[in-house]
């Protein structure tokens, strides 16, 4: 008797046109998706490009160049480049880096009580201590809706004396307070500034707060935690991208400070026209006319603002990768 034996049966490979057509419709679907996220993302560039990058380029521009008049001042004015000239005496003057010390001290004193006080209230009005929270809220909120100058305008009303109802309490108690004085002043913005934005930065804590799963809020109350416990050791680390998110809006705003000094720059000799950096490139460019100045110290501020920022976002992921890892 013989054996038969049959070849083990193979899949058929499938045809070339067939591979060709399913590569086509994956190069046509990825085109269609390319084409929409470029649609998507194309307004963003355009603002990008008309808000930041354009203005940058123009002050960098203008930063390498200054009005010159030849011939003793009795020639015609013209256009002409001076290099590093306009860094160079930003960077050595004493009123700069002045305003420099001056914002940097604020941002000290402003940006913790900002972050701390606003996460503060959040958690409060999260523990359902408070009643009426919608209006708490809505309370809270309203100073940010007043516009930045309108806000300092009712605070320089409050701070000047002869009209101020606070100063005129204070007197008949006996307590003299100069809101403006010497070692007055800087508090005294920094007050203006957490009455404006202390509501705004609640709400965005009290947003991520409310995305906490009640789950762990739960499990914590079932461990033993008490309020205080809860808060600051269960929710306050399960919001720390919104606080981080917070820290670094406060201190880019910080860092631009302007409107509330140049107001109260009317009405005390402790507020100069140099006060802050922003200031001093308003005094610049328009008390002085020297565009060059104003553009090199536009920009050696905005060098300033992003490597702070980026220092703290690096020092953070950091911490937050060391903690990771410790777990």
């Amino acid at each position: 008797m013989t054996a038969t034996t049959h070849a083990p049966a193979t899949a058929s490979a499938p045809p070339r046109d067939h591979d060709a057509s399913g590569r086509g419709a994956q190069r046509t679907a990825g085109r269609r998706r390319g084409g929409a996220a470029g649609v998507l993302m194309a307004p963003f560039f355009v603002l990008l490009v008309l808000v930041f990058l354009i203005p940058v380029g123009t002050a960098v521009w203008l930063s390498f160049f200054s009005d010159d008049q030849p011939g003793l001042g009795f020639g015609p004015e013209r256009t002409v480049f001076v290099g590093l000239r306009s860094y160079a005496a930003v960077l050595t003057d004493p009123s700069f880096l002045s305003g420099l010390g001056t914002v940097g001290l604020y941002c000290l004193i402003y940006i913790p009580l900002m972050v701390i006080g606003s996460l503060a209230l959040a958690l409060l009005l999260d523990s359902g201590v408070v009643r009426l929270r919608s209006w708490a809220q809505l309370g809270l909120f309203l100073p940010h809706a007043v516009p930045g100058i309108i806000a300092a305008l009712i605070w320089l009303y409050l701070y000047t004396p002869g009209i101020s109802p606070i100063i005129e309490a204070f007197a008949k108690g006996d307590i003299t307070i100069d809101f403006l004085g010497l070692h007055t002043t800087l508090p005294s913005i920094v007050n203006i500034a957490l009455w404006s934005n202390l509501g705004y930065n609640m709400v965005v804590f009290y947003a991520a707060l409310q995305a906490v799963p009640r789950e762990v809020l739960e499990a914590s109350v079932v461990d033993g935690a008490g309020p205080v416990r809860t808060a600051l050791q269960v929710k306050a680390p399960l919001v720390r991208s919104s606080i981080v998110m917070v820290a670094m809006f406060t201190l880019i705003w910080a860092l631009q400070l302007f409107t509330e000094p140049a107001l109260l720059h009317q009405s005390s000799a402790m507020v100069g026209a140099r006060f802050s950096p922003s200031m001093y490139i308003y005094d610049a460019a328009f008390s002085r006319n020297n565009y060059s100045l104003a553009a090199a110290a536009s920009v050696i501020l905005l060098i300033i603002t992003i490597a702070v920022s980026y220092g703290v976002t690096r020092w953070t992921n950091r911490v937050e990768a060391a903690e990771e890892n410790a777990r």
